[in-house]
């Protein structure tokens, strides 16, 4: 067990009787009306206001990742919400939990990736960035795994995404060696690969994320707050328009029709 504190503390928020301040910053008059949703989430991650290009950059990357239609996590939402109409939350939660190295969380896997090839320290030295994508690659190749941020079932052989994040990146002074390194690495990848591995938007937002320097652990974090949001729509639809009934009804119709009893 760590050692007891002698008292507990936090930078974040506090609040009395008639104040409520978040992150140094009074909430009625500083915060509302001041800024918006993405701002407020900067904000709240740094301890600081984000730059009017920060603004634009960050609000790009969790806009991209609120949406993407009917998805494992908008289906398993749309399912939970069927079961359990009386806890929208648990819906969102349901959906939540599906973030990972697959879906939206490999954008932890991108950035965690970039930063232990190319650490922070390390950015400006003349680094040999086509080097280090081989090493990457080849690193990844070994291990027969996926390489993080390369890759989509639907978009090819681009992901359209992508080159409209790093446009707004390059643009607003967040284009750097990061970004370089994940191109360098698609490039590897699809010559030693011989298929088509375009950069897909986490692997772009993970890339935009070491440019910021967000430390990778809190990386999917935005994944999962953008996400919310989507899900809240979702589940909203699911209540005017519900799909659910029907796709758990014709999944037993077709397992019963392959794997059922045979007449």
């Amino acid at each position: 067990m760590g050692r007891r504190k002698d008292k507990l503390t936090s930078n974040i928020a506090w609040s009395n009787a008639d104040t409520i301040t978040v992150r140094g910053l009074d909430l009625p008059s500083e915060i509302l009306g001041h800024m918006n949703l993405g701002d407020l989430a900067f904000l709240q991650l740094t301890g600081r206001k984000a730059t009017a290009e920060e603004s634009k950059v960050f609000n790009a990357i969790v806009i991209t990742l609120v949406e993407h239609g009917i998805t494992p996590s908008a289906i398993a939402a749309r399912m939970t919400y069927m079961g359990a109409p009386e806890s929208l939350q648990a819906a969102v939660a349901a959906g939540l939990c599906g973030l990972g190295t697959v879906f939206v969380g490999s954008m932890e896997g991108a950035s965690k990736m970039l930063y232990e090839a190319l650490p922070a320290d390390k950015v400006g030295t003349g680094v040999d960035l086509d080097a280090l994508a081989v090493e990457t690659v080849d690193a990844f190749r070994a291990r027969r795994a996926i390489v993080p941020g390369l890759g989509h079932p639907v978009h090819k052989p681009i992901d359209p995404r992508t080159p409209r994040l790093f446009e707004i990146a390059a643009e607003n002074g967040k284009s750097g060696e990061y970004i370089a390194l994940m191109q360098k690495i698609h490039a590897v990848a699809e010559e030693k690969s011989g298929k088509m591995l375009p950069i897909n938007a986490t692997g772009a937002v993970g890339a935009i994320c070491c440019e910021f320097g967000f430390p990778w652990k809190i990386v999917r974090g935005f994944g999962v707050m953008a996400r919310a949001i989507g899900l809240v729509g979702h589940i909203l639809e699911e209540s005017e328009n519900p799909i659910s009934y029907d796709i758990w009804q014709r999944l037993e119709e077709e397992i019963l029709e392959t794997s059922g009893p045979q007449k």
